[in-house]
């Protein structure tokens, strides 16, 4: 099948479009695809890292065993 063949069995569909209506056609299709998979990974990679974090307080180093942390109850003396 030769391209002016083919051009000439496409012709009719393109004037079937409306002139006036404005589509993202194949390039916006392209694009949005494109940032879709993008958004896909960071939320991926998002998820691995957020994994990796310990949400646990760590002690302050020169806090004393006897400080009372911030919500919590004081424990009983030990002896």
């Amino acid at each position: 099948m030769s391209a002016s063949l083919a051009l000439t069995h496409l012709v009719p569909l393109a004037k079937e479009v409306d002139e006036n209506k404005v589509t993202p056609g194949v390039l916006g299709f392209i694009v949005f695809a494109v940032m879709a998979l993008a958004v896909w990974g960071l939320m991926k990679s998002m998820n691995r890292h957020m994994g990796k974090v310990d949400f646990k307080e760590a002690p302050e180093p020169g806090a004393s065993d006897e400080a009372v942390p911030s919500g919590g109850k004081a424990s009983p003396a030990k002896g």
